[in-house]
């Protein structure tokens, strides 16, 4: 039976037709072997452009369809929809991408005509060779894991929860809470930090639909969509759960306060046996193993002594627990770090005293924070006359990060708007490269702050350089900043520098993506399939992230992604099976020599080598098609469906159709 193959080419407006003579190209497709129907349409991935090619089908009984439009990301599954709807299997089905491999990169049309013409020749001569498959159904287990205790997890575990489903929240510290429990106030509302983060926390620890497993980490990830194998090491706190009820005696009667609290940005110290912060969930305490007496020279034990419940609670001979858990679905929410501002030595942290970062700032003038909420100078411990706050450390900086760090405005204009309510008589300076208020209520409180009267400068502060712009003269920080708006120099003497560093991905990053077999960008953030369609699936079915670890976002955003990444979870749930793509490899058993190279290369672990018969199998399952085995097997007994040597040897040839006519090559055997 011969081919028959429809031809469609989209204007996709202007954006193809601008550049690319679409009709010389639907003209030309129309005599190209096998083609029985060319067509040229305005918009084809619209309803009316889809009914011409489920028309075309029934009509002409077309057994294979090419679209030549835009990229397959945005609508490869749209037109294999529509040939499911036309009565043919959906991957008989080939797109060219004439826009932006084509169209949108130059403006020579007759270049970009000819070049339409190749890459529409390219998927004829593949698509005569693609064959039927169809999906490959998984039960998707409804228990779902979620990495990370911020705001974004806690938030992706209680719509999961609320919602029936059983979730395993992972968190690495001893608390949930992530950043924003060490945040005072939330802009641009100035709502207590605590006051709308605590309620949830709670919920979470008392939700049963919810295992919380604190001080844990994820130490290995198998199995794929719908059946992840996880292994979670819950590390001992040295406290049974059982046991304690949290009345933090121990910590109390706990002789040794020698240890920087973290979560205090280091301004202070905590004991060796601790709870984060007052709020903390669980309210568990944990013991420092590293700093602590008993374990570094086996004595004291106070904790243990002093305990009013049971002296049980405190169980030294406590060990890390293994947990092995099964899960349909993962959210990855793992957060961000803060730049280390010391790179830039201009700025004088850790060099001058009272140059702070946001972090040490929030902390300062929090209630429950080492300074009871008062705004002091760190060495004199009395209040600053002047503040200034510099924003973009870090961000949109050539030699740390070039991205904006989207959060760094509002928060700096939240903290001059604090140190006006607290030290009304202080001059407070906000040094900024551009103003970015974006948000709901954003500019309203830029507004605000010129209300009142903090001083605005334009400017960048300190160029990488070996002149310091923050030097100490005469006990005054005096920060010397181009000031653009009146193109001069300014020497501004204040008490105290607020220094807003840029969110970055978190340290281990690329461990973590490597671990749950996904990828991260340069800047170390997690990779979404699609930044604008799909920004909280990874390339990796079942696995998903939600807030910072995508990118730096603000409190909506992140509990926004956070609630969507949950959702895309649930329906998953919800329907029980879900169909898989069956863009698997394969390996002919009766030819495999049995080397193993594919064993070592695949990814995603997917190929097991089988002792007794000396040859390797592909599970389907976790397979994800990515053709690493296919290139690397040295006998050439791997496939890809749809992948397969014949397609993608026709697409070559049909991509150089031209040459070859110039040249008049032999076609590729």
């Amino acid at each position: 039976m011969s081919e028959k193959v429809g031809v469609y080419i989209c204007h996709c407006g202007t954006n193809i037709a601008k550049t690319v003579d679409v009709e010389e190209v639907a003209l030309w497709a129309g005599e190209q072997d096998h083609v029985d129907v060319a067509r040229e349409y305005k918009f084809m991935c619209s309803s009316l452009g889809q009914e011409l090619i489920e028309e075309d089908i029934k009509e002409k009984g077309l057994t294979k369809i090419v679209v030549a439009s835009c990229s397959p990301h945005m609508h490869e599954k749209t037109f294999r929809t529509a040939c499911v709807r036309g009565g043919l299997n959906p991957f008989m089905f080939e797109m060219a991408n004439i826009r932006e491999h084509d169209s949108w990169t130059t403006d020579d049309r007759e270049a970009a005509t000819l070049k339409a013409k190749a890459l529409t020749k390219a998927a004829i001569e593949r698509v005569i060779h693609n064959q039927p498959l169809e999906p490959l159904p998984v039960e998707i287990n409804p228990n779902t894991l979620v990495v990370g205790g911020g705001i974004a997890g806690i938030s992706a575990a209680l719509e999961l929860a609320e919602a029936g489903n059983h979730v395993y929240l992972v968190e690495r510290e001893p608390s949930i809470g992530g950043h924003m429990a060490q945040l005072d106030k939330t802009f641009p509302t100035l709502d207590c930090s605590a006051c709308i983060l605590t309620p949830k926390m709670v919920d979470v620890g008392q939700h049963p639909n919810i295992t919380l497993l604190t001080y844990s980490e994820v130490e290995a990830v198998g199995g794929y969509l719908g059946n992840f194998d996880v292994t979670v090491r819950k590390k001992a706190r040295y406290v049974d759960e059982e046991h304690c009820t949290g009345c933090g005696i121990c910590i109390e009667k706990c002789p040794y306060k020698v240890v920087d609290n973290v979560f205090e940005a280091g301004l202070g110290a905590r004991k060796v046996i601790y709870r984060p912060f007052p709020q903390a969930v669980p309210k568990y305490p944990v013991i420092d193993t590293e700093n602590c007496v008993y374990f570094q020279r086996g004595k004291c034990k106070a904790c243990q002594i002093f305990c009013p419940t049971d002296p049980n609670s405190i169980d030294f001979e406590q060990q890390d627990e293994i947990l092995q858990i099964v899960v349909g679905n993962i959210i990855l929410a793992t957060g961000f770090d803060l730049f280390d501002v010391s790179q830039i030595p201009q700025y004088g942290y850790g060099r001058l005293a009272n140059v702070f970062t946001s972090l040490e700032f929030e902390r300062m003038v929090n209630a429950s924070g080492p300074t009871d909420g008062k705004i002091v100078l760190r060495d004199l411990e009395t209040p600053p006359e002047s503040v200034v706050i510099i924003h973009c450390v870090g961000s949109r900086d050539e030699n740390y990060h070039k991205y904006c760090s989207k959060v760094c405005c509002m928060y700096s204009l939240k903290f001059a708007h604090l140190i006006h309510e607290r030290l009304p008589e202080a001059e407070v300076y906000n040094c900024y490269i551009d103003m970015r208020t974006p948000g709901k209520g954003y500019e309203e409180f830029y507004n605000r702050l010129l209300e009142e009267g903090t001083h605005f400068i334009r400017g960048k502060v300190a160029e990488v350089s070996d002149v310091a712009r923050i030097e100490e003269e005469e006990g005054k920080l005096i920060v010397q900043v181009a000031d653009t708006l009146i193109s001069k120099q300014r020497r501004i003497p204040v008490d105290m520098v607020i220094l807003s560093p840029a969110m970055e991905a978190r340290n281990d990053s690329q461990e973590v993506s490597q671990l749950f077999r996904m990828g991260c960008d340069f800047d170390g953030f997690f990779v979404e399939r699609h930044p604008k369609l799909d920004p909280v699936a990874t390339m990796t079915e079942g696995i998903y992230i939600a807030g910072a670890c995508q990118g730096p976002k603000d409190v909506p955003d992140t509990v926004s992604q956070g609630a969507a990444a949950a959702a895309r979870v649930a329906s998953f749930i919800s329907r029980g099976t879900v169909m898989m793509e069956p863009i698997r490899a394969s390996i002919n058993q009766e030819l495999c020599s049995g080397c193993r190279i594919c064993n070592t290369m695949c990814p995603y672990n997917a190929i097991v080598f089988h002792e007794d018969s000396n040859v390797s199998e592909v599970i389907t399952a976790l397979c994800q098609g990515c053709g690493t085995c296919v290139a690397a097997c040295p006998s050439g007994i791997i496939t890809g469906a749809h992948f397969t040597n014949d397609q993608l040897l026709a697409q070559i040839e049909g991509i150089l159709w031209d040459v070859r006519s110039n040249l008049d090559l032999v076609p590729v055997e």
